[in-house]
């Protein structure tokens, strides 16, 4: 059976989302119906809140494991692993910002040092194993990327969407939203 995209990503988030990263107190997917509440309450556009939805996608795309514990290395690439399907179904600015979020975290805490201590246990040990403060370089690079602004934004929403409390719609709820997302893909590539 051919699902689309949208189907995709629910039953995506329905088999694997209830998973943890490491010690994070919210599942997948709170965690990302989350982030896309934050993006929309703050009146984002909607391929920011498809974006907010989906950063995390690569954790559970595929049948990797996902690192369970702090101890282990939480560096499994996943702003990589989804990218090329996110960017296919939804187009570059839900896409860029997603395969961003891991560099902006490592730009915030090299230009904001504060912003280090406002980071989760797990997210202080992903920072590490993903590369730690970048070089003046990296941040060059990061800085002549087109959606860095995005990316920043979405790492903002990424690091307040750990609420064990908070309530959200549900995924189903989103599907409208993704819908749109596709279709304006889909018609930007056939023109």
């Amino acid at each position: 059976m051919v699902y689309s995209a949208t189907e995709h990503v629910i039953r995506v988030f329905g088999n694997r989302g209830q998973g943890r990263y490491g010690s994070e107190p919210v599942t997948q997917l709170q965690h990302a119906l989350q982030c896309a509440v934050l993006a929309k309450r703050q009146g984002a556009s909607s391929a920011m809140i498809g974006a907010a939805l989906l950063h995390d996608l690569g954790h559970i795309i595929d049948d990797q494991a996902m690192p369970s514990t702090d101890a282990e290395n939480l560096d499994d690439a996943h702003e990589k692993r989804a990218y090329g399907w996110i960017q296919a179904n939804f187009g570059k600015a839900v896409a860029d910002p997603v395969r961003l979020h891991v560099a902006a975290k490592r730009y915030l805490c090299t230009i904001e040092p504060e912003y280090l201590a406002t980071l989760s246990p797990a997210s202080l040990k992903s920072f590490y194993d993903q590369g730690g403060l970048m070089s003046q370089s990296q941040i060059d690079d990061f800085r002549d990327e087109i959606y860095a602004f995005e990316a920043v934004q979405l790492r903002r929403w990424d690091d307040l969407a750990k609420d064990p409390e908070m309530q959200t719609p549900t995924i189903e709820e989103f599907a409208d939203l993704l819908d749109r997302l596709a279709d304006d893909h889909r018609s930007v590539r056939s023109d």
